[in-house]
């Protein structure tokens, strides 16, 4: 298939997939490896984490008005009950670090993780069925918006979400959006939180991953960096296509979601990843992916 047209095709995998409940580390995966493409070539590397951060575009564009409320209000909220401890913006950085400690600690085995298809297969079977219980058992929610959580809460699920970097296939979304309703969030703050949770978590890992692949003096030949990536016109093209595609559709999908929850619960999305998952381990156990 010609790279501009894997390009669209990965662009729109990743902007559909990357704040759904669904794993777009595995979906990526999973085409990828259906495409035949070499995952140990540096560009293709380079160009997963790149398209990532068309998608994390998406986020601060749909959320800027209320990014800037919350700035504005920033330490004592909109009504004056807040402080510099549980500011929402103060509880997502809270959230982040409980993520990134771990995650950096354990990035070694992070890195073996996704070279695991079986693994993935697991976590979106698991995964699924999971959020399909925690969505049929919490629907008396004593949250209702980020401006009403706390600091446990925001510890809680930024500790969830490390599950998801640990266990590619569990979903950044699907982690934090189900710790949220255990603890007593409603759907849409839950989903809201993941996503303002998701923007310095992927651009810090993201990030940190784009820079080992550009600067070499950053690569760590212990942990199988990727290499230094040769350039020419029609790998910035392919680049610049997936890039676009995958913030253009990843904005569509964050518009759609944060509609879909305030009516619908997250029980078909669950039903997808068992699906998923469990045809992902049949086809891994048959040696045919």
């Amino acid at each position: 298939m010609n790279d501009y047209l894997i390009s669209i095709l990965l662009g729109i995998v990743e902007g559909v997939t990357e704040f759904l409940p669904v794993s777009s580390t595995a979906h990526l995966r999973i085409v990828e490896a259906m495409l035949g493409i070499d995952l140990e070539d540096p560009f293709w590397k380079m160009y997963t984490i790149v398209i990532q951060l068309g998608a994390i575009l998406a986020l601060p564009v749909y959320f800027g008005r209320r990014i800037m409320d919350f700035i504005a209000t920033f330490p004592h909220g909109a009504n004056g009950d807040r402080t510099i401890f549980n500011h929402p913006l103060s509880l997502t950085m809270i959230a982040f670090v409980m993520t990134a400690v771990p995650a950096f600690l354990l990035k070694r085995q992070i890195g073996v993780n996704l070279e695991s298809l079986a693994l993935m297969g697991w976590s979106l079977l698991i995964g699924g069925i999971v959020m399909w219980a925690v969505d049929v058992m919490f629907r008396n929610p004593r949250v209702h918006k980020m401006e009403e959580m706390n600091v446990a809460r925001a510890v809680w699920i930024g500790l969830m979400q490390t599950l998801a970097a640990v266990f590619p296939g569990t979903s950044r979304s699907m982690a934090t959006i189900a710790a949220g309703q255990i603890a007593g969030l409603s759907r849409p703050a839950a989903l809201e939180f993941s996503f303002f949770l998701s923007m310095p978590t992927m651009v810090v890992a993201t990030g940190y991953d784009l820079l080992r692949a550009i600067a070499p003096g950053t690569r760590d030949t212990s942990d199988a960096a990727i290499a230094a990536v040769e350039m020419d016109t029609h790998r910035w093209i392919v680049l610049a296509i997936g890039f676009v595609v995958s913030f253009v559709v990843a904005l569509a999908v964050v518009a759609w979601f944060m509609r879909w929850v305030r009516t619908q619960g997250f029980v078909p999305f669950a039903i997808y990843r068992i699906v998923v998952g469990t045809t992902l381990l049949v086809l891994v156990w048959r040696g045919l992916i």
